[in-house]
């Protein structure tokens, strides 16, 4: 494993900065945002969190470019792959699981519009994914390699928990197979796409939309 940026010294131990960064900050974010608000409107809270905070690190403290950490369009023809054959696969699965008791009971307590559950999920997810399958994903990568995308899988489960049960058992899979996407396309716009489908076909089976 090559280190990703210089080394910190702490009590003996030689940590590798990036590392420490992105680690610490994941924690932060994700505690902060739990019990935070800062804007009457959820999705720019998830923004400023998990798009503009990690956005400036890579600009201002790392001094590096977005586009190594998944914000490009990448392998375009891999990603659309995916995404079509990610489509096909997880219909079937939503359109069962999201009517079950437990889905209905999370996400069906309202009955939105198209245009609100578009409007709401789009920003939200946006950032939610350059958060794990970016910021984290590829700076984890520097130095861990492929390893990365279980250790992002670790914190992106986590973040699920209060959800339904099953969403949340399956999130550590998820979270590896939107990481792999990522790593094979160079881009963590795919897992958007896919992540964002999953999310508003979930409300809209679950509301009783569709």
């Amino acid at each position: 494993m090559q280190p990703s940026g210089r080394t910190l010294n702490v009590g003996g131990l030689s940590l590798d900065s990036k590392t420490a960064v992105l680690i610490i900050s994941a924690v932060l974010l994700l505690t902060i945002q739990r019990y935070h608000r800062l804007t009457p409107w959820f999705p720019l809270d998830m923004v400023i969190w998990f798009f503009i905070v990690p956005l400036a690190i890579i600009l201002v403290i790392w001094r590096e470019r977005p586009s190594a950490y998944g914000l490009r369009l990448g392998n375009w023809r891999r990603g659309l792959l995916f995404t079509l054959g990610s489509l096909v696969l997880m219909t079937p699965i939503l359109w069962i699981v999201a009517r079950t008791p437990d889905f209905r009971s999370y996400y069906g307590n309202s009955t939105p519009t198209w245009n609100w559950l578009i409007l709401n999920s789009v920003p939200n997810l946006f950032s939610w994914e350059f958060f794990f399958r970016g910021f984290l994903l590829f700076g984890l990568a520097q130095r861990y390699g492929d390893d990365a995308i279980l250790l992002q899988a670790i914190p992106f489960a986590i973040a699920h928990l209060g959800k339904p049960e099953l969403e949340t058992l399956s999130t550590i899979f998820g979270g590896a197979a939107f990481g792999y996407i990522a790593r094979r396309t160079d881009s963590m716009l795919y897992p958007f796409l896919i992540h964002g489908f999953v999310q508003v076909l979930t409300i809209a089976l679950a509301s009783g939309m569709i």
